[in-house]
C-alpha cells in the first residue's frame, strides 16, 4: 500500500456560513415548512455549499487554503425565498430566487481552486441551496410544501473551509479557516 493510499484524510468543502440571526430565521423557516414531526437537519449544520473536495490529505487542504486566499470576489446580499424539492436524492432545500452575480463568481473561483489542487471538479451547474431535510418524498413535497417563504436576508461578508465528519448517526461539521470578502 502506497503512503497516499494511508495518509490521514478529512472531508472538506467550501460553504456560506450563517451568523446566529440567519440560523434562527432558516430554522424557523425549516419549521413552519416541515412542522416538527419530520426529522430536519439540524440548525447548526446549516448551509450553502460553494464547492465540495472531498476527502483530501493534508497537501491537498494547504493547496485549497492558499487559493482560498487568493480569491477576490465583493461582499454581497442574498435572499432566501424559494422552496425546492430533488426527487432522485430526495431533498427538501430553500434558495435564492435570484443568485446574485458575486456568488456565481465566488463559486467558480473556487471551482477553479479545486482543480488546480488536483481535485475533481463538479460538472452539474451550480445551484446555491440550504439542505433542509433529507427523504423526503415528492407526495410529501406536493401535500405539505409551498413554494411561498418570509424572505431570509442574508448579508455575504466571509466563507469558509469546513471539515465534515460522519458517524453512523449524523455529520456534524467544523469550520477550520474563513477568509473575508471585499466589502
Amino acid at each position: 500500500m502506497s503512503s497516499a493510499q494511508t495518509e490521514p484524510r478529512q472531508r472538506l468543502f467550501f460553504a456560506l456560513w450563517p451568523d446566529e440571526r440567519v440560523r434562527s430565521a432558516l430554522k424557523q423557516t425549516a419549521t413552519d415548512l416541515l412542522g416538527k414531526r419530520i426529522k430536519r437537519i439540524p440548525a447548526d449544520n446549516l448551509h450553502v455549499t460553494l464547492a465540495f473536495a472531498g476527502a483530501v490529505t493534508a497537501p491537498v487542504r494547504d493547496c485549497l487554503e492558499a487559493a482560498a486566499g487568493h480569491i477576490r470576489c465583493p461582499a454581497f446580499d442574498l435572499c432566501i425565498d424559494h422552496v425546492g424539492h430533488w426527487p432522485r436524492p430526495r431533498i427538501f432545500w430553500i434558495g435564492p430566487t435570484h443568485t446574485p452575480p458575486a456568488l456565481w463568481t465566488l463559486a467558480g473561483q473556487l471551482r477553479t481552486a479545486l482543480g488546480e489542487c488536483g481535485l475533481q471538479t463538479e460538472t452539474r451547474p451550480y445551484q446555491p441551496h440550504i439542505t433542509l431535510a433529507r427523504k423526503i418524498s415528492k407526495a410529501h413535497f406536493v401535500q405539505h410544501g409551498t413554494t411561498q417563504i418570509d424572505p431570509v436576508h442574508w448579508s455575504i461578508r466571509r466563507f469558509c473551509l469546513v471539515e465534515s465528519v460522519t458517524d453512523p448517526r449524523a455529520a456534524s461539521y467544523q469550520i477550520l479557516a474563513s477568509w473575508m470578502l471585499e466589502e
